[in-house]
């Protein structure tokens, strides 16, 4: 994303452009691409939103304070520079997105009215605060426009933080504003500490207020950082001292994209506010003249990437959903990963060269002229038709998709299937817990016949105390564990990340519902941290047996990490078994439903099979 889009204009006597803030920019958006495309590889690449809305803040109101020293601020100016930017590229992506769900995704129609209208009128953050999905829910019904949330906030800076600043400044002074400004980021980061849901990110991470913080940092760094206030000439020791602290701001920045967990409690309660005052020393030190950062982070490379990051971080997320919905990334996640990559640069240099570049001076009052000239065949021949006519189709496919009645989608086989095993689920726990567990048949012939198991094996099984703790693929098996393991307790959950696991382990352990044997089938929603493995084995305890079922996730690039992850477990810990179900349905794409990760009532059955097998080992 390219959030600082004003110009960050300096006085004649020095460079008009600090080249460097397009190396930040940079770092930014390829953290936040590598999270996206490869999250087990780069987990806190969502930092690189942080460091955009620092580079806004700062370059924002450095802007407005040098127009104020010189007599006031065009307030009608300063909108027009920024929404000419901002809008050409926005409705281009969202007629073309909305074209291609119009043709090929129309499950993803849902909602698309209001998707489209709150991100023209920038309030889509807010509404994904209330209707949308988690930003790390990285399973099932994404939507191509979630990113946007982005600039959403963005823009609501732009527009009332002039109006704010300036009522500010007109009636206590540059001196006080300052700490003002600074005060409110503190309660900003306050706020996101105390809103904190682990239940529902959804409010802390998309709102406005909650992510003011990384803007104000960067507005206070206006106040007392000004760029062309800046000494050039720095001594020796001065200029040591800037690049040190650029260096190992730099290398902090770098080091929080590896390291920081977006579904982390102490993100919200203050890591995020503290990195982004490390990138507030970063762009501080960029920006000074007498430093060598800015110098460090110029390079060919880092401006071709900065002139093209809004259009890069625009385009990034649809690609990727729809690549992924159509290709099997889990086999070769890397290799895919470099194809959605090349795809984005080619979106994103097609739209800088042919719409950004040639709009950038573009006088949108001529806007009607233009049109009439498109449709001039006499004066521009039927040649310009090549261009016109895909245009105008696109268009009108989108205006059909966003016409569309809004309904729902249905629910698939397989939805309707764990919500029905869920509610025999919720009963017979229940059950379980008063102690009227029901008796199995193991002397059927069709259950043994069902489950590929002999009236031992089902006897075997009838007794077994086994708790069961997983995500939507553990949901939609219930109902067949229960049926040969009627004593299994089954916590499971759809959207459940291996981060939600230790809490729910603790809480059945203090509810005296945590058995000897303990399933787990969780990874389904993305890869874990070390730290969160390590978590739950320690929270489940010794005196367990742990059974952990391995991911298949063809569809999506986490799916090796999971599974290495497991079997690291099982080798560090000789409590932990691996349920190998990847190796075991790999050649049985006919066990699965139409998304290949979801088991059908067959899959189920096998699923069932495995794990039973495995605990009566």
């Amino acid at each position: 994303m390219r959030p600082a889009f004003e110009e960050h204009q300096l006085p004649p006597r020095r460079h008009q452009y600090v080249t460097g803030v397009d190396g930040m920019r940079t770092l930014a958006v390829l953290g936040v691409i590598i999270y996206h495309l490869l999250p087990n590889v780069m987990v806190g690449g969502f930092l690189g939103v942080p460091l955009f809305l620092l580079i806004s803040g700062y370059f924002v109101t450095n802007q407005l304070l040098k127009k104020w020293d010189r007599g006031g601020v065009d307030l009608l100016s300063f909108y027009r520079r920024r929404f000419s930017r901002l809008y050409p590229v926005l409705v281009t992506m969202l007629v073309l997105t909305t074209a291609y769900i119009t043709l090929f995704q129309r499950q993803l129609l849902h909602h698309i009215k209001a998707i489209i209208v709150t991100n023209l009128l920038w309030v889509y953050n807010w509404w994904e605060i209330f209707n949308g999905q988690s930003y790390f829910d990285r399973f099932g019904g994404e939507s191509p426009f979630t990113h946007l949330w982005t600039l959403g906030v963005e823009v609501q800076f732009y527009v009332l933080w002039p109006l704010i600043l300036i009522l500010l400044l007109r009636f206590l002074g540059k001196r006080a504003v300052k700490w003002i400004v600074l005060s409110l980021a503190i309660l900003s980061a306050i706020e996101m500490g105390i809103l904190y849901d682990p239940q529902n990110i959804n409010r802390v991470y998309y709102g406005t207020d909650t992510r003011a913080f990384s803007l104000l940092l960067g507005s206070w760094l206006a106040f007392i950082w000004p760029r062309e206030k800046l000494r050039m000439g720095l001594s020796t020791s001065e200029s040591r001292f800037l690049n040190v602290v650029g260096v190992g701001s730099l290398v902090l920045t770098l080091v929080s994209f590896f390291v920081v967990n977006g579904q982390s409690a102490r993100t919200y309660h203050g890591l995020m506010f503290f990195y982004s005052l490390i990138g507030m020393l970063l762009l501080a030190t960029i920006v000074h003249p007498g430093a060598d950062m800015n110098q460090w982070l110029s390079n060919p490379f880092f401006k071709w990437v900065g002139e093209r990051s809004y259009g890069i971080y625009v385009y990034q997320y649809p690609v990727m959903i729809f690549y992924e919905a159509k290709v099997q990334i889990g086999a070769h996640p890397m290799l895919n990963a470099i194809v959605e990559v090349l795809l984005i640069v080619l979106i994103s240099e097609l739209s800088y060269r042919f719409l950004e570049r040639l709009l950038r001076h573009y006088q949108w009052r001529d806007l009607p002229l233009t049109i009439v000239n498109w449709f001039d065949v006499k004066r521009r021949g039927w040649k310009q038709w090549l261009a016109i006519a895909p245009a105008l189709v696109v268009f009108f496919v989108a205006v059909a998709g966003f016409t569309t009645p809004d309904r729902a989608p249905k629910n698939t086989a397989v939805q309707t299937r764990i919500k029905k095993s869920r509610h025999a689920t919720a009963v017979r726990n229940k059950l379980i817990a008063e102690g009227k567990t029901p008796q199995v048949n193991v002397n059927s012939k069709s259950l043994q016949k069902k489950y590929g198991l002999t009236k031992g094996e089902l006897k075997r099984a009838a007794k077994l105390k086994v708790t069961a703790v997983g995500d939507s693929v553990m949901a939609d098996a219930s109902d067949s564990l229960q049926q040969v393991m009627p004593h299994a307790y089954v916590e499971a959950k759809v959207g459940r990340q291996g981060s939600d696991a230790p809490a729910v382990i603790r809480d059945l352990k203090a509810n005296g519902h945590l058995n000897k044997n303990v399933v787990l089938n969780l990874g389904t929603n993305g890869a874990m941290t070390g730290d969160t493995v390590n978590e739950i084995i320690d929270a489940i305890g010794k005196g367990h047996q742990i059974y952990w079922v391995t991911a298949h996730v063809p569809t999506k690039a986490w799916e090796r990490t999971v599974n290495r992850q497991i079997k690291q477990a099982a080798r560090k810990h000789s409590n932990v078994h691996v349920v190998d179900w990847h190796a075991q349905s790999a050649a049985h794409q006919d066990w699965f439903a139409g998304d290949n990760v979801h088991m059908n009532e067959k899959g189920n059955v096998q699923f069932t099979r495995l794990i039973v097998k495995s605990l009566l080992k």
